[in-house]
C-alpha cells in the first residue's frame, strides 16, 4: 500500500456548525496522520485557481461566495492509500446520497454545502497541497502507534 498525502478543506458550513473537532477526530480515529493544519480566509484568486474546473458552470460564483462566508480549516493528511481512505470517510459529494457513517452522510444535505473537500487523486492532492501549504508548514513525523496500525510489510 502506498503512503500518500491528501488535502482536506473543512468548509465554512462545518466551521459555523462547530463540527471541526468531530471531523478531525474521524480522520485521527481511522489512524491517519495530520501533518499540516491551518485556518485561512480564502481569497478570490485562490478560489478561482482551486475551482477552475467549475469556472464555466452556473454555480461557480455561488460556490466561491459560499467558500468565503467564513474561514476554512486546511489539513494535509498522510497514510496508506490516504486519498481513497479520506474520500470514503467523507462520503459522496452529493451529501443527499452519502451513506450514514460518513462525514457528509452524517452532517450534510447539500452538494455545495457538503462540509468538506477532499482531493480526488494523488496528482490532484499534490497540486492542492502546494496551493495551500508552504513546505515549512508540513510536519512529517513518525506516529508512535504505526506498528499497531500497519503490518511490518505495509510500513515499508
Amino acid at each position: 500500500m502506498p503512503l500518500q498525502r491528501t488535502l482536506v478543506i473543512i468548509k465554512p458550513d462545518a466551521l459555523n456548525r462547530n463540527l471541526v473537532g468531530e471531523i478531525v477526530n474521524r480522520f485521527e480515529r481511522k489512524g491517519l496522520k495530520i501533518i499540516g493544519m491551518k485556518m485561512m480566509k480564502l481569497s478570490e484568486e485562490i478560489l478561482n485557481e482551486h475551482y477552475a474546473h467549475h469556472a464555466e458552470k452556473p454555480f461557480f460564483e455561488a460556490l466561491k461566495q459560499f467558500m468565503q462566508k467564513a474561514p476554512v480549516i486546511l489539513l494535509v493528511i498522510e497514510g496508506n492509500n490516504a486519498v481513497d481512505v479520506v474520500r470514503r470517510l467523507c462520503g459522496e459529494t452529493d451529501a443527499t446520497r452519502a451513506l450514514p457513517g460518513t462525514i457528509r452522510g452524517d452532517f450534510a444535505l447539500s452538494v455545495q454545502c457538503n462540509i468538506v473537500h477532499a482531493s480526488d487523486s494523488v496528482e490532484t492532492a499534490e497540486k492542492e497541497i502546494k496551493r495551500f501549504f508552504k513546505e515549512d508548514e508540513i510536519f512529517p513525523y513518525t506516529k508512535i502507534d504505526s506498528e499497531i496500525l500497519y503490518s511490518e510489510e505495509e510500513r515499508k
